[in-house]
């Protein structure tokens, strides 16, 4: 059977209750939590900080994977690190010493990620595979949750596994954006291992129930 990690995305929960939600999802059957940081420059909204990594670290042992969707990330990642994060991606479109900026996450005691929106190549994370634990491919525009998933990417997780496969890296192959029960079968076959999922849990009744939902599609695929 597949090994799937689902990581509910806290974009999504109630932060007036965030103690609680992420509880809920712990108790749910989560593999991680995922958290995504927005600055208002690299994508339109303003998030959170690390103040509130720092807040929730003592609510969940789960492993914190912090999504930096902010310009100039290596100024953030100690940061970040410091507050708890286990996992640290950064955004190849914004990283001009992408290697120096992953190898800096490492030498923190974090696990570094790359993500890629949708229009960036594939190939772009050709040489930064020895010191890459995690490729985080967007298959919506990041900014905003909710939105639909973007079919075009499928190809591009065939040809992210089909990269990580022939140089017998241990990556995971993460995929954020639109993932849900009518989606995640087609994204979990394409060779993808992780799921983020936001509204897809957050938006409904019962967050166990529907974790469990899409951790049996993707497994069975």
């Amino acid at each position: 059977m597949k090994k799937v990690i689902i990581a509910p995305s806290i974009l999504s929960a109630d932060f007036a209750n965030l103690e609680k939600e992420i509880k809920a999802i712990d108790e749910g059957g989560c593999d991680w939590v995922h958290v995504d940081v927005m600055d208002g420059t690299f994508v339109p909204p303003i998030t959170i900080g690390d103040n509130i990594v720092k807040a929730i670290r003592p609510h969940t042992q789960k492993i914190l994977d912090v999504h930096l969707m902010v310009e100039h990330p290596e100024t953030q990642v100690e940061a970040f690190a410091q507050a708890g994060a286990d996992m640290i991606t950064v955004h190849q479109e914004v990283c001009v010493h992408l290697e120096r900026t992953l190898q800096l996450i490492r030498s923190l005691g974090c696990k570094a990620g790359v993500a890629l929106c949708p229009s960036t190549p594939v190939s772009t994370l050709q040489n930064v595979l020895h010191c890459t634990d995690l490729i985080l491919m967007m298959s919506v525009n990041p900014g905003y949750g909710g939105q639909s998933y973007i079919h075009a990417v499928t190809d591009k997780i065939k040809e992210a596994r089909k990269m990580l496969d022939t140089a017998g890296s241990k990556a995971h192959l993460h995929v954020d954006g639109g993932v849900s029960p009518k989606t995640i079968e087609e994204v979990s076959a394409a060779g993808a291992d992780c799921f983020v999922a936001g509204s897809a849990v957050y938006n409904t009744p019962d967050y166990a129930a529907a974790i469990a939902e899409l951790r049996g599609l993707a497994e069975k695929v």
